[in-house]
């Protein structure tokens, strides 16, 4: 799959809406005092920031594989707080980490499920793994994208884009629990109130349409995306008060159980 490059300005337009599935994220992050706290798929690092007001004495990371994001987070770059380029994929801490956060990037790993092991691995005992990923890839605006993507018109350029996804709270629950975690799993659906001309069609193009928008040549992607926005605004139908985006998003939060200490009574 070819991967699309990433525009922060274009991400950040709708910073406060994607802001809040972080914060409730990590709010249920019980460490208290951690030593080392990485964020993986960090993006324009504005939310990373906020975890070094949070923990002033961690050394924390924020790791993303967009160069253009990193580029961006970098200007919040201060005392224990830094950033790296790397993906996720490949991604081994040189030490045990306290606390692994990522929000709304594992989505775009394929088989990122299989990756969960290995993140247990880098976790010091008792250990945090906090992740969020979006569970709305039935919903219109994802529905209409394939759909449109599938039109033998733009297909050709389609093919071998980056596709997302994601499982439920259930599946990655299970998951966890068998590496040893007590894990807290829950979803919610957010409603979006969006304003300004084709929002849905703004918030998307930054995030889950990207991948197809980028794939286009010109004059292409003028005529799908008018005929996408067309479709979108249909199905999300603007207001008097604006455009409702109904968002549901899966969330996991994990701590990992430390071994017991061995019985030497016996010996």
């Amino acid at each position: 799959m070819r991967p699309a490059a990433w525009h922060p300005a274009t991400y950040l337009q709708f910073a406060d809406e994607r802001s809040r599935p972080f914060v409730d994220l990590t709010s249920r992050v019980g460490a208290s005092r951690p030593c080392r706290v990485v964020d993986l798929g960090c993006g324009p690092g504005q939310l990373t920031a906020t975890l070094a007001d949070r923990w002033p004495e961690a050394e924390i990371v924020g790791v993303d594989n967009s160069e253009e994001m990193i580029s961006s987070a970098r200007q919040y770059s201060s005392g224990g707080l830094s950033f790296s380029v790397a993906d996720i994929r490949n991604w081994r801490p040189q030490e045990p980490v306290d606390v692994i956060i990522s929000n709304a990037a594992l989505q775009w790993v394929p088989e990122h499920r299989s990756l969960l092991p290995r993140l247990a691995d880098g976790l010091a005992p008792d250990g945090w793994l906090a992740f969020q990923v979006p569970g709305n890839f039935g919903e219109p605006s994802h529905r209409l994208l394939r759909e449109c993507a599938a039109d033998p018109r733009f297909s050709g350029h389609c093919r071998d884009v980056e596709v997302p996804d994601a499982s439920g709270p259930e599946t990655y629950l299970a998951d966890l629990v068998t590496l040893g975690f007590r894990v807290d799993a829950w979803e919610t659906t957010y409603l979006h109130l969006l304003t300004g001309q084709d929002a849905v069609f703004r918030w998307i193009s930054g995030t889950g349409a990207r991948p197809v928008l980028q794939a286009l040549p010109e004059p292409l992607r003028a005529e799908f995306e008018r005929e996408y926005k067309e479709l979108l605004n249909r199905a999300y139908p603007p207001r008097s008060y604006g455009t409702v985006l109904p968002f549901r998003r899966v969330f996991v939060v994990a701590q990992k159980v430390a071994e017991p200490a061995p019985d030497l009574s016996a010996a």
